[in-house]
């Protein structure tokens, strides 16, 4: 299978992104977003919020929604894709327990705005999108944010992207009818997954994969109901409706 890779340049984001905060006309309504819809829940990695405070989600949003971009809600992007809800960005980077230096890989890169977020807190993002127009505007958009971090490539994601396995983390941003096999090999022992499971758009669980450091056996926990756009690919649903 072709993977195109779209590498970032640049040094990584540890400090880079306090040039955009500095002219950030939404900083305020970025941090009242994190007070109030995460802390105030049942989100309380100090790093993850702390990635939610730097990253500028307004930047990820179509043109003309950025007064919405801090709404605790999904938006529509190109290709009939989403960029997620804030909250369900920081749950799925709380249940991963992402260490500093981690390499993760996302599938469904979409906007580029999670991956971001979980770069804040990884040493390495890899991103696999399906669509070659949201990889190419992504990878564009975190170049402009200074992510030298993050690699975005286009393929199927539910091949993952075998690389630069193991991942000590994986995130999934689409729902698939299960958890695919190469994201399983592809996991590092002592590793976690979230990934959005479910038969149909209206029956999805989060779920958090742990392998054992061990033995490698795999172990689920329902973290609740969801709903995603559709996991397209040779392990997941063969069009884009679910069918």
């Amino acid at each position: 299978m072709l993977f195109l890779t779209l590498p970032t340049k640049g040094a990584r984001h540890d400090d880079c992104v306090e040039h955009v905060r500095a002219m950030d006309p939404m900083e305020q309504a970025r941090h009242r977003m994190v007070d109030e819809q995460l802390a105030r829940r049942d989100i309380q990695d100090a790093r993850v919020l702390d990635a939610m405070r730097r990253v500028p989600r307004h930047a990820f949003v179509p043109a003309g929604r950025e007064h919405e971009a801090y709404l605790d809600r999904p938006l529509p992007i190109a290709e009939g894709q989403t960029i997620s809800q804030p909250y369900i960005v920081a749950l799925t980077a709380q249940a991963l327990r992402i260490g500093p230096d981690a390499r993760l890989l996302e599938i469904g890169a979409g906007s580029g705005y999670a991956a971001a977020v979980l770069a804040e807190i990884a040493r390495e993002v890899v991103t696999v999108e399906r669509h070659p127009l949201l990889a190419a505007e992504a990878a564009a958009r975190l170049a402009s944010l200074r992510y030298g971090n993050i690699r975005v490539v286009t393929g199927d994601g539910t091949r993952g992207y075998p690389e630069r396995a193991p991942y000590e983390a994986i995130a999934v941003t689409a729902s698939g009818p299960r958890v695919p096999k190469a994201l399983l090999d592809q996991l590092a022992p002592g590793g976690r997954m979230v990934i959005p499971v479910g038969p149909d758009e209206h029956q999805q669980e989060l779920v958090l994969v742990t392998r054992g450091p061990e033995d490698g056996r795999f172990s689920e926990k329902r973290l609740g109901a969801v709903r995603f756009v559709p996991l397209v690919g040779e392990d997941g649903w063969a069009c884009a409706d679910g069918g």
